[in-house]
């Protein structure tokens, strides 16, 4: 058995479509392509799109050598899968044809566009091609192809992140502090994944665009998988709440944080209690070990009304720290900052940038940590990816190119023709 988690290969798909061999129309070649219907939430302003992951999809997924005992497994499971526990129809003789004549792989030829590629709307990301006998099988990949809908729906939040941010940046920031435009939105998603893969291929799709991340398999992934050993994220010492209660009070737990690690740039979360009270006293009271250790020290709300705890922890830094002016005449903390991880969305993001800036802050002051909506609240539907038929070759050489297109739903109409 070859496939992954211990699944027979031919049972990577959805149920209909091991039926599809008996309902296609005899051909010498079939065609079908990918794309993307709209953009991300089906915003017109901003169509672009981030098409990532389909490697990773390719090599763990499709790239595996079919087995007799694949076949055989999804015999004995299909026996009593049609409706009544009754046999349901799959193509045995083509998956045992090609296993004997194609060493076991899939015999259809996928064409892509490079990672990372930008595309709009109805742009073919990638085209199938099935020839001869296999041609009813042309379809048959799609429900794990489809996947890298997620991956590359990750890549296209964190893109348009890192524009909005950059946004921010160019009005506020000096050019020689740009570097850190980067490091200015954080993945905290691992826990907010329903698997480590997930976690792995959304995390390492945050990567395109910023190198700050909590989630290791990401992290891991991309420096020892696909950067060949070459560091790509990094991440600070923080506190989380239990560290921060575990002592009699914040004070305490911050002044271990300073030194420890206070000679680099450490992050504490302030609101165990009360946010307002920990930024009034607690902030003033650690200022002076902190300024003698003479690290940065990042400043985390994670509750209360997104845009106005940041500019809480903005005012109360310049308060205890002090600022300078830019020469783009925003203000810029003396080695404290904010980072704002709870409750961010793409338009919270947005909302907390623009009063930043209106508060006469640089947007180098603040960062962005992004979890459940980063990985998770997404699907299919946010870019609406589809795999299609696009043209058939019938078996007595007739070419016909093959559109979709639905009366009541011209939104999901289809490309015809071959693209490649």
């Amino acid at each position: 058995m070859s496939g992954p988690f211990g699944l027979p290969m031919p049972l990577l798909t959805d149920s209909y479509k091991a039926s599809h061999y008996a309902l296609y129309p005899d051909a010498q070649r079939a065609a079908a392509y990918a794309e993307f219907r709209h953009g991300y939430d089906k915003d017109a302003d901003d169509e672009r799109m981030v098409f990532y992951g389909i490697r990773y999809v390719i090599e763990h997924y499709v790239c595996r050598q079919w087995t007799v005992q694949d076949v055989e497994m999804a015999e004995a499971f299909f026996s009593t899968h049609n409706a009544g526990f009754k046999p349901f129809p799959f193509p045995k003789a083509l998956f045992l044809k090609f296993i004997a004549e194609n060493n076991g792989y899939f015999p259809v030829r996928i064409e892509a566009l490079p990672e990372g590629s930008v595309v709009y709307p109805h742009t073919p990301v990638l085209q199938l091609v099935a020839e001869r006998e296999y041609s009813p099988l042309i379809t048959y990949l799609e429900t794990v192809l489809l996947m890298s809908w997620y991956p590359s729906t990750v890549a296209t939040l964190a893109r348009r992140a890192r524009t909005a941010i950059a946004q921010a940046y160019e009005k506020s920031v000096d050019s020689d502090m740009m570097w850190t435009l980067g490091s200015r939105m954080h993945d905290f998603g691992f826990r907010a994944c329903t698997c480590v893969e997930q976690s792995m291929l959304g995390g390492a799709a945050h990567l395109l665009s910023f190198d700050g991340t909590d989630t290791l398999s990401a992290a891991f992934f991309v420096q020892h998988r696909l950067n060949a050993g070459r560091p790509v994220a990094t991440s600070i010492p923080a506190t989380e709440h239990s560290v921060m209660t575990a002592f009699a009070s914040e004070r305490q737990a911050m002044e271990r944080l300073l030194r420890t690690f206070g000679d680099g740039v450490v992050a504490c979360v302030m609101d165990s209690y009360d946010y307002t009270r920990a930024l009034a006293e607690v902030l003033p009271a650690v200022a002076q070990l902190k300024l003698d250790r003479g690290g940065v020290l990042v400043i985390r709300p994670d509750s209360g009304d997104v845009v106005e705890v940041v500019l809480q922890g903005l005012r109360a830094a310049d308060s205890v720290f002090g600022s300078d002016v830019n020469s783009k005449g925003y203000r810029v903390l003396r080695g404290v900052s904010v980072i704002q991880g709870d409750g961010v969305t793409p338009k919270t993001l947005q909302q907390i940038y623009d009063a930043t800036l209106a508060a006469g802050y640089s947007a180098q002051n603040v960062a962005i940590g992004m979890g459940g909506a980063l990985l998770q609240k997404l699907n299919r539907d946010t870019m609406s990816m589809a795999i299609k038929l696009s043209s058939i070759t019938y078996s007595d050489g007739t070419t016909r190119d093959i559109m979709k297109f639905p009366r009541a739903g011209s939104t999901k109409v289809s490309l015809p023709g071959e693209f490649a």
